[in-house]
């Protein structure tokens, strides 16, 4: 017989069945997984501290960027955690509001994530299309505004989808085929009319998600078609060098979300539905650090002589 009652009652915990399969692995999955939390917990730090201590990092592109530090540190705390205590766990299980919880986050990190990737497209392309009106549209106040901005467009988001999803009603089975906690997942399992979230997704998706994208990619070409315009070599390598590495984050992030979001819903296995979850949510936030040391030479000179003290 159906369940009348609410969800509450009957499902007070979610079994993860990610990484499930691999038993004899955990102990493995548990180092592999910790020592990417601690690189990305390192690298994102240092990045933060850079741009806080050294006077040429003042700039709106790396304010930009410790403000993406510190959503890729709040982001894999949101996951990684929960995973690495599960490694130990014969039954991996995240509670009710755990649950909630993780999804409100991921969805916020998430949506400022695309935002400000957006912004920073922005930024980019002001100082090479626009060089001279660049202190004037980029000023402190402008770049505080886009900042706070990102925040509060993604939060609103993620109450959304969170308050929604505290509606379901979930009369069982608890089980998610994943190591952690996402609105599609949670839909499948509801017994109750999801029609409201599913809309509301959809909507999502297109504003938060693909309007970022293609602001981005319109602001690169604009930006592309400018510094093809410049007459020297040297003059079009230096404007280049100084987006490469917003370009190449850009490319990992939205790629890999659009992987993860956009793939078909039949012919995946758990395995490859992890390992693409994976890549999004725990590779990527590691990945932007490496990028930005490698590629920026500002950054790089200011984390060798930041390691170096």
């Amino acid at each position: 017989m159906p369940f009348e009652m609410n969800n509450q009652t009957f499902v007070t915990e979610f079994i993860f069945l990610g990484f499930s399969s691999h038993s004899n692995l955990q102990g493995f999955f548990f180092l592999v997984f910790l020592a990417i939390y601690l690189t990305t917990l390192l690298g994102n730090v240092l990045i933060i501290m850079a741009t806080r201590i050294y006077p040429v990092l003042h700039t709106p592109m790396y304010y930009f960027l410790s403000n993406l530090s510190f959503l890729d540190i709040c982001y894999t705390s949101t996951t990684i955690p929960v995973m690495l205590v599960n490694f130990f766990r014969e039954k991996k299980t995240i509670s009710y509001e755990g649950c909630l919880s993780q999804i409100f986050f991921l969805l916020t990190c998430a949506g400022t994530e695309g935002v400000l990737l957006a912004a920073m497209a922005y930024d980019r392309y002001v100082a090479i299309c626009h060089p001279l009106q660049y202190p004037v549209l980029m000023s402190v106040k402008v770049c505080a505004c886009l900042v706070t901005g990102s925040w509060l467009f993604a939060l609103v988001n993620s109450v959304t989808h969170t308050v929604l999803a505290a509606m379901l009603t979930l009369c069982g089975p608890n089980e998610i085929s994943h190591f952690l906690c996402d609105i599609p997942l949670l839909l499948k399992l509801s017994c109750s009319d999801t029609s409201v979230n599913e809309s509301v997704l959809y909507v999502a998706s297109a504003t938060i998600g693909l309007s970022p994208c293609l602001f981005t990619a319109g602001s690169y070409v604009l930006i592309i078609s400018a510094i093809l315009k410049i007459p020297s070599a040297t003059g079009r390598s230096k404007s280049f060098s100084t987006c490469a590495s917003h370009l190449t984050v850009v490319v990992v992030f939205f790629g890999t979300a659009i992987f993860n979001y956009d793939k078909p819903s039949e012919g995946y296995s758990l395995d490859m539905d992890i390992l693409i979850s994976v890549l999004f949510c725990i590779v990527t936030p590691l990945l932007n650090p490496i990028i930005y040391s490698l590629r920026n030479k500002e950054v790089k000179d200011a984390l060798g002589k930041l390691i170096g003290n």
